[in-house]
């Protein structure tokens, strides 16, 4: 799609904004609607010089976290092939860790940061020095924080040590596995574990001062999958258009909303929920909307990755500085774009198909409360107001349907017919729905009082 002239400036003058007032070297960011992407500009210099080279969609940043998310897909992917469980500890595939502190953390536990696993190495601040193999971070010996699985406490080394699952199931490199199993696939040839040209540098901007100072960058070792990774707004673009359910067969549907479904929230006091953390991806709570990602940050570089959940619209951004990027710039971007370029609703069709199920739709009972079932696409069925007195969605299944949402998620929804193969009632998980309050016909659990209604 062609966005409007007007829009495309719109999303320029944001973004140099940002540059400008955020006092950024450079930056760079590009929208993805419909799994492509569809708008991408930079503002500023990657030098940080005036007369220098300005940023373009096949400029590499460092991307920080948002490597996180690649290893936590190859993990996934070890799972799905039955290679791991979640709840394998780690002891399990590392034997050499069986007397460390976090030997018998749980796999789902390092990828939803509910470990407990101490932050960062206990040596110099990895980030800014040469890193060191894992014989070295093991000898480190890091510590429990917190009770593995009592809260959320994100953990740089936790990515470590999936990094070194995943090198020693697969028999090679955590980056030679990415390579193999989802960069080359998705096409995504500018993602590297070292900077290739043309890359921005890093640098740090001084907080009193309109001066520079060289950020360092060097291979991480044991400690790269936690944030090692170079990549341009293109190539992101396509691990966005990823996150968004366009995943090339490379993993299940069932897998990657899986790995979106908030695990532990990482809550600050006083402040409502917003935040949170899945399997390998962030998760955000957005004025109704849920939106899946990761941030990135190492010294001089900052990056953002986030999608809408629902829309399929997504951002990703970069800037070569330590710090300094303002909050809003992601959303208002998608803003941008979504009120200036609405999405056209999906035109309403007739279902043929509902013809099978229409006998199910109107009132039941659940005691003495009523519930609505009304049939939708794809041969779900509908069951009260979803998110209200435990009204759910429920998608078909061989015999019947299961919950998707709510306090029924993952329950069976099961049509009962009497002998003459009329409906009695609906069985949700053991509850009876009837058409009447207690109908005398629909076998209630613990019976009807002989003098019924009175």
């Amino acid at each position: 799609m062609a966005l409007d002239p007007g829009t495309v400036r719109q999303l320029g003058l944001r973004l140099a904004t940002e540059q400008s007032q955020q006092r950024l070297p450079s930056v760079v960011a590009g929208l993805v609607r419909g799994g492509r992407l569809v708008w991408a500009d930079g503002a500023g210099m990657v030098d940080g010089r005036a007369g220098g080279a300005p940023p373009t969609s096949d400029t590499q940043y460092r991307i920080g976290s948002i490597t996180k998310t690649f290893v936590g897909v190859l993990v996934m992917r070890l799972r799905d092939e039955g290679l791991v469980e979640l709840n394998h500890v780690v002891a399990t595939h590392l034997p050499e860790t069986a007397d460390t502190a976090f030997g018998q953390v749980r796999l789902a536990e390092l990828l939803s940061h509910t470990s407990g696993l101490q932050a960062e190495t206990a040596g110099p601040w990895w980030e800014r020095t040469a890193g060191a193999g894992w014989s070295d971070l093991l000898a480190s010996a890091p510590q429990l924080r917190f009770r593995p699985g009592a809260r959320f406490h994100y953990s740089n080394i936790g990515y470590a040590v999936l990094g070194e699952l995943v090198c020693r199931l697969r028999g090679q490199p955590w980056e030679a596995v990415l390579q193999a199993e989802l960069l080359e696939p998705l096409g995504m040839s500018r993602t590297t574990p070292r900077p290739v040209p043309p890359a921005a540098s890093g640098w740090g901007v001084h907080p009193l001062a309109d001066l520079l100072h060289v950020e360092p960058e060097h291979d991480a070792g044991a400690m790269a999958p936690a944030g090692q990774l170079w990549s341009t707004v293109e190539d992101l673009s396509r691990w966005a258009a990823f996150l968004a359910g366009d995943t090339s067969g490379l993993l299940d549907g069932a897998t990657l909303e899986e790995m979106c479904l908030p695990v532990a929230v990482n809550d600050n006091p006083g402040l409502p929920w917003a935040a949170a953390h899945g399997l390998g991806w962030q998760v955000w709570n957005l004025e109704g909307a849920r939106w899946a990602g990761h941030g990135g940050s190492m010294p001089g570089f900052l990056a953002t990755l986030r999608v809408n959940r629902d829309s399929g619209d997504g951002c990703v951004l970069f800037a070569n500085a330590t710090s300094g990027m303002s909050t809003t710039v992601t959303k208002d971007l998608l803003d941008i774009l979504a009120d200036r370029e609405p999405v056209l609703p999906t035109p309403w069709t007739a279902d043929e198909a509902q013809v099978s199920a229409l006998e199910l739709v109107g009132d039941w009972y659940w005691g003495t409360t009523a519930y609505t079932l009304r049939l939708a696409g794809e041969g779900h069925v509908v069951l009260g107001e979803p998110g209200v007195r435990r009204g759910s969605r429920f998608r078909p299944t061989g015999s019947g349907w299961v919950g998707l949402d709510g306090y029924h998620e993952g329950e069976p929804l099961v049509v009962v017919r009497d002998a003459r193969g009329a409906v009695s009632h609906l069985d949700l998980g053991s509850f009876r729905f009837s058409r009447l309050p207690y109908d005398p016909t629909a076998d209630i659990p613990g019976g009807v009082h002989d003098d019924r209604w009175h």
